[in-house]
């Protein structure tokens, strides 16, 4: 007859055969009734973490076409499955009650934000850089004799997330619009 063990897991452990915790002295009845949060996902997607230039993998467990669960990717060279807090929270980015999904734009000395449609935005923030770009333009030096064909109207500060392909596209985007000031988040 099996010895009936205390239902307290210290004691469990100190009276049973599993001396580290690793397997029955750990196990209650509720623990035996868990299941992974992963365990009901219809899909995973693998992504990056937002949150800094290190580019964490995640594994991103779908159901419902809402996000589950978030984990560290571990055949991820770089994080090998780790994410810090906040990567580690990043669900609660996508879940977000106050999550906004449109475009809000305040108006100069406006006191209230509107929405716009994306292409509105887009299209405003194209005329910004185009006349900001005809306002700052430099095609000459000071002296005349010097091309500089710049603007130090508008500069770029790309994002760690984005891959090699992406800061390479806006590298040569803002170079060729004349910008002097380009930057990644990376190198700061």
């Amino acid at each position: 007859m099996a010895r009936r063990l205390p239902p307290v897991p210290l004691l469990r452990q100190a009276l049973g055969e599993d001396r580290l915790g690793l397997g029955a002295a750990a196990r209650s009845r509720r623990s035996e009734r868990l299941r992974p949060r992963t365990a009901t996902a219809e899909r995973v997607v693998d992504s990056v973490c937002p949150y800094c230039a290190v580019g964490c993998a995640q594994k991103i467990y779908v159901s419902n076409e809402q996000v589950t669960q978030i984990e560290g990717d571990r055949a991820s060279p770089i994080s090998r499955g780790r994410l810090c807090p906040k990567g580690a929270a990043s669900r609660q980015l996508v879940n977000a009650p106050t999550r906004e999904y449109k475009v809000k734009h305040r108006r100069p000395h406006g006191t209230g934000w509107e929405e716009l449609s994306l292409d509105d935005a887009m299209d405003m923030i194209a005329d910004r850089v185009i006349a900001t770009r005809d306002l700052t333009w430099e095609d000459e030096g000071p002296e005349g004799g010097t091309k500089l064909r710049r603007t130090r109207g508008f500069a770029s500060l790309g994002g760690a997330t984005l891959d090699n392909e992406e800061n390479y596209l806006i590298k040569k985007l803002f170079t060729a619009l004349g910008a002097i000031q380009i930057e990644n988040q990376a190198r700061i």
